[in-house]
Parts: C-alpha cells; sequence; structure tokens
C-alpha cells in the first residue's frame, strides 16, 4: 500500500522461467505491493512451479501475443494503482519508488529506458534501437501534441484504477505494439501523464522481438502505422469515446480529448 492507496503489479509472461520468481519476490520486497498477477501467455515449461513458489496469483490467457497477456494481467488486478512491467530481469523492482512519487500528482507515469546514465552494461539498448524508440516516440509527441516522450517500447508504466477502467474496453491490440496502443489512449482520454526515465538492464534469457534486428525494425514499422491510423481516426471524430466522467486525482481538473486543462496544454 502507498499512501492509503493498494498497489497491484501485473506481469505477462512468455519465456521468463528463469527470472519470475526473482522478480516477484522484488516487488513484494518494496514493501509498498499488495499484489502481483501474472499471465501466463503459453509461458516456458516450469514458469507456473516457479509462480506457486511466490505470493503472485497466475492467471492463463491462451491468446498468444504480449498485448494479449498483458491485457489479461491488466484485467485481473483489484489495486487503485496498477505498475505493468515485464519479468525477464531487465527492470528494477524497487523503480516503483520512483512512479509511485508522480502518482499524487499524475493519472499515468510512463517510463522510459533511453536515458544513458541508467542503460547498465548488457542491457538490450543499442543505438539503434535507442534511437528508433525516439524518434517514434517523438512522432507521437507531435501528433498528440503531448508531454515530453522518449521511447514507446518501456513496458514498465504506473496507471491508476480510474484510468485503467476507462481505456480497457478500447484496447485492441494483441501484438507487441500494444504499448503504444495504451500511451495513445492514456493521452486521449485527457488523463494527466508524465514519462520518467528508469533503470535498464541485462535481461535473462532473449527477448523474442528485440533480440532479432529485422524484427525490432519490423515492429517499428508497424508502430507507426498504429499511431497513423489512430491519430487519423480522431483527427476525423471517429476516436474511442472516453469522456466520461472526471479524474480521481483530485489536483487535476477533468478534461475530455482536445481540450485544454488548468495548466493550459492543449491536447
Amino acid at each position: 500500500m502507498w499512501n492509503g492507496k493498494t498497489v497491484s503489479v501485473a506481469l505477462p509472461t512468455y519465456n521468463e522461467q528463469a527470472s519470475i520468481r526473482a522478480c516477484i519476490d522484488g516487488f513484494f520486497a518494496t514493501g509498498v505491493v499488495d499484489e502481483v498477477v501474472v499471465c501466463n501467455n503459453n509461458a516456458a515449461p516450469g514458469t507456473s512451479e516457479e509462480v506457486a513458489r511466490t505470493r503472485a496469483r497466475e492467471v492463463i490467457e491462451t491468446r498468444q501475443g504480449y498485448g494479449w497477456s498483458c491485457q489479461r494481467a491488466l484485467a485481473e488486478t483489484t489495486g487503485d494503482l496498477i505498475v505493468l512491467s515485464e519479468p525477464d530481469g531487465s527492470f528494477e523492482p524497487n523503480d516503483i519508488h520512483k512512479l509511485l512519487a508522480y502518482a499524487h500528482d499524475f493519472d499515468v507515469v510512463l517510463g522510459s529506458r533511453t536515458n544513458t546514465e541508467l542503460i547498465w552494461t548488457g542491457a538490450n539498448m543499442g543505438w539503434w534501437l535507442k534511437w528508433g524508440n525516439w524518434a517514434v516516440a517523438k512522432y507521437m509527441e507531435f501528433l498528440f501534441n503531448t508531454t515530453t516522450l522518449t521511447d514507446v517500447g518501456c513496458t514498465m508504466r504506473l496507471v491508476t484504477r480510474d484510468v485503467l477502467e476507462r481505456i480497457q474496453p478500447h484496447f485492441t491490440v494483441g501484438g507487441s505494439q500494444f504499448g503504444p496502443e495504451m500511451m495513445m489512449l492514456c493521452i486521449w482520454s485527457g488523463a494527466h501523464l508524465i514519462e520518467i526515465p528508469l533503470n535498464y538492464k541485462q535481461r535473462v534469457g532473449e527477448s523474442a522481438v528485440t533480440g532479432d534486428r529485422g524484427k525490432a525494425i519490423a515492429l517499428g514499422v508497424q508502430m507507426i502505422g498504429l499511431i497513423s491510423q489512430f491519430r487519423t481516426r480522431t483527427a476525423v471524430g471517429q476516436g474511442p469515446d472516453l469522456s466520461r466522467g472526471g479524474f480521481a486525482n483530485p489536483r487535476r481538473d477533468a478534461a475530455t480529448p482536445l481540450t485544454a486543462d488548468k495548466r493550459g496544454a492543449t491536447r
């Protein structure tokens, strides 16, 4: 629990059998996490046994894909504040304190892996992957005139229950480009969001996507297409209707898409 609010961690898993137990234990060791939900997405043999040795709760998603797994993990959480992450050893559980530090002022706190000082030796963040993520993030930032963005591929992020319930019915992506879709839905909802730098470490094992340069480039192209399509739809009035109600954050006026908030930023 943090400042009277319950905290959930959602972890999609596919090929993290060797690292998932340490990740779960690490999150609980922070002292602020109330629950960890692991979504087994046809995961490697032995994954369920590793999860069973922890306090985490496992759920199953048979539709194969990072996006489907993230969606199911998020849907199964019960906390007031939800942190989405990955159990591959590349993220530092203690960085949850960084996300929570901004949760009083912001509805959504996005992580970024592109700050050079926080990229650890061995991390899968070569120059082409770093600047590719930066370029696509800047494309999104430009199209939506939103907060500073430097990374579209960082899974670790925090979202309030109110925002999650607002955007969840509009998730459509089951593949690896789910992250940008979630970001755009948060922006379009009028949520108050910020991006902060996080530690990025060497993962245990190899990524099925970013470990292959060709697949990573193809994913970048898919992300650009998704962002362009979403912005085109919203520009012609065909974007998702996310304007119901107000936000729980008492320090922010409720905002609807493409209106100005109290700080004068136009969405």
